[in-house]
């Protein structure tokens, strides 16, 4: 079993990854226009993200188009939609479910429980840093080969973003996450395993029952012993077995 503090850097780093997914989620650099040749243009540079693209002017303007059709969009834009959003919500799923298999919260019923709640975490955490390494690869693959590709002009060339690395991070903060959680299931605990986390004056009231219950019994027992007479203590032997 993973120790106390090992599960909340897990948490904080699961926590660092599903912020950082959102943010390249919503970040309009996933590519950023090249500087490459001498041409002179208007626009000083170009981003484009998965629901808009925007653009730096020479003058200091700053405009967004949003992408409203999705049909019109090629298929790995497409896919990194579907899947960033996806990832976001595992994340979120799997925060969930980690705050209750964590050794230091009260909630979450007993040690096996909170074993397969921080399993279902660790899962959740593996799938959203997949679904989230997915799209920025295949995304840093297209722009990588459309920068390559001769037939395309060098005014429409494009280089990965910032949103793309902030990506890859976050699945591997993902990654790291689920994999502590997971690995903090693969033990065996030792004791009874069904045994309930009761709150202080709950597990309190409960032994003091206990207590009460072992004073009537105790009570119970000196009384049948107190009330037996003396005759009944002998052997039963008379004087007229001897006569």
């Amino acid at each position: 079993m993973a120790s106390m503090g090992t599960q909340i850097f897990a948490f904080v780093l699961a926590l660092m990854g599903i912020l950082g997914a959102t943010v390249a989620t919503l970040l309009p650099n996933w590519k950023v226009s090249a500087d490459v040749g001498s041409n002179i243009i208007t626009a000083i540079s170009q981003m484009q993200g998965l629901w808009m693209d925007c653009t730096w002017y020479s003058t200091g303007m700053f405009s967004c188009t949003l992408k409203y059709s999705v049909l019109a969009l090629p298929a790995y834009l497409q896919t990194a939609r579907t899947t960033m959003v996806l990832s976001c919500v595992l994340a979120a799923l799997g925060l969930c479910l980690a705050s209750l298999g964590l050794k230091c919260t009260r909630w979450g019923g007993g040690h096996r429980a909170k074993r397969h709640a921080a399993l279902s975490a660790g899962a959740c955490f593996l799938a959203s840093g997949f679904l989230c390494l997915v799209p920025a690869s295949w995304y840093t693959n297209e722009v990588i080969a459309s920068f390559l590709d001769t037939n395309v002009p060098e005014s429409n060339k494009f280089e990965p973003g910032g949103a793309v690395y902030v990506a890859f991070v976050s699945a591997g903060f993902l990654f790291v996450g689920g994999f502590i959680f997971c690995m903090s299931c693969s033990g065996k605990r030792q004791g009874p395993q069904d045994l309930i986390l009761l709150p202080p004056d709950k597990l309190l009231l409960q032994q003091q029952q206990q207590l009460l219950q072992q004073q009537q019994q105790q009570e119970q027992l000196q009384h049948q012993y107190c009330s037996l007479s003396p005759l009944d203590n002998k052997t039963g032997y008379s004087l007229q077995d001897y006569v």
